[in-house]
């Protein structure tokens, strides 16, 4: 176990061992991970079943729910792990970005034990940890690499000079991408959340079917765009009337070639600006995080395409591209040994 005083002061010739915790949108999780990569508990409470009534993530029922599940799921991650709070060297919570209700929940509960338990409270940039998820369960990555961070909020570039530096390369002029699989999802009648739905639904179908626009940059410029892609499915389903409800989905044609040829044209332009990023920074190693990471036809695509050009590929076991509190508590390890610790006044941030 590391050693630290009272307020932590880690020795950093041992591993330390990090409490994690996560509420940042609609998954309440908690881990325990020794060293950043040794996951002992990884406990997650989904609300997804909840969400999907509504057909997306209520911030309100979203709060709610983390209020009456956090302490549980706390519980749970220590006992799985078995470790007792005097084992704990430090406790990392997510502090942004997200929605603002919900990462104030899992902030108030991290406080509140690092305050009763006498342990250094860590703050997790989400996007930062979701990175780091992509190293856990390899052979450490030699630093720097490139990072491609794509899920329902988020669809971004990064140079990471070390686990401790992030620079946004490119990102999403409008919709990310996992939102724009949530839209064409319910344009075509599949259930929410859109990513496993379409992607199931694709794969019945021809990714050839429909030729649906790729987003580039005039100015010859990384970075995405989706809105456009999810207007032509629109457009596609709704033929010459273009007005009123959206058809019933047994009257759409060819549902499973549109939801092949849309994911396609999604991981078409996913993998070809990451691995230009990589080329234009001169870098050979590439991580895939978030939650569309899980996506079977990307992560093959990019593992393709990657090794064909001389690029290491790294991905997350899917369920840690979803949010998870192991990514958390394990990128709470190399911010704990920098002496990125906060105060009891840490407070949280939507953006």
């Amino acid at each position: 176990m590391l050693v630290h005083t009272k307020r932590g002061t880690p020795d950093a010739t041992r591993a330390p061992l990090i409490l994690g915790i996560e509420s940042s949108c609609d998954e309440t999780a908690a881990a325990v991970v020794r060293g950043g990569r040794h996951i002992l508990s990884s406990v997650v409470h989904s609300q997804a079943e909840m969400h999907a009534r509504h057909g997306g993530v209520i911030p309100e029922l979203a709060g709610r729910s983390h209020l009456q599940k956090i302490l549980p799921v706390m519980d749970a991650a220590l006992h799985e792990a078995r470790v007792a709070p005097e084992d704990i060297d430090a406790v990392a919570v997510t502090t942004r970005p997200g929605l603002i209700g919900s990462l104030l929940v899992g902030l108030s509960a991290a406080k509140s034990w690092a305050w009763v338990h006498e342990k250094p409270l860590v703050p997790v940039h989400h996007i930062e940890a979701h990175i780091w998820a992509a190293t856990m369960e390899h052979e450490a990555p030699s630093w720097p690499c490139i990072a491609l961070v794509v899920s329902g909020g988020h669809s971004s570039i990064y140079r990471c000079d070390s686990p401790l530096a992030f620079v946004e390369l490119a990102r999403t002029k409008d919709d990310a991408a996992g939102e724009a699989f949530d839209k064409v999802a319910h344009i075509l009648g599949l259930s929410y959340p859109g990513g496993p739905s379409v992607s199931k639904l694709a794969a019945q179908g021809d990714p050839r079917a429909h030729d649906f626009p790729r987003h580039r940059n005039k100015d010859g410029s990384l970075g995405f765009s989706f809105s456009g892609i999810k207007t032509a499915v629109l457009y596609k389903v709704r033929g010459k009337s273009q007005g009123g409800p959206l058809p019933l989905p047994e009257e759409i044609p060819d549902r499973a070639g549109l939801a092949a040829s849309f994911e396609q044209a999604v991981c078409d332009v996913l993998v070809e600006q990451t691995l230009e990023a990589a080329r234009r920074e001169a870098l050979d190693t590439v991580l895939v995080a978030g939650g569309v990471a899980c996506n079977r036809r990307l992560r093959e695509q990019m593992a393709r395409e990657a090794a064909r050009r001389g690029v290491r590929a790294l991905f997350p076991s899917p369920s840690y591209c979803t949010d998870n509190a192991a990514m958390i508590a394990g990128h709470g390890a190399p911010l704990f040994l920098a002496g990125r610790v906060a105060g009891l006044g840490l407070d949280a941030q939507a953006s």
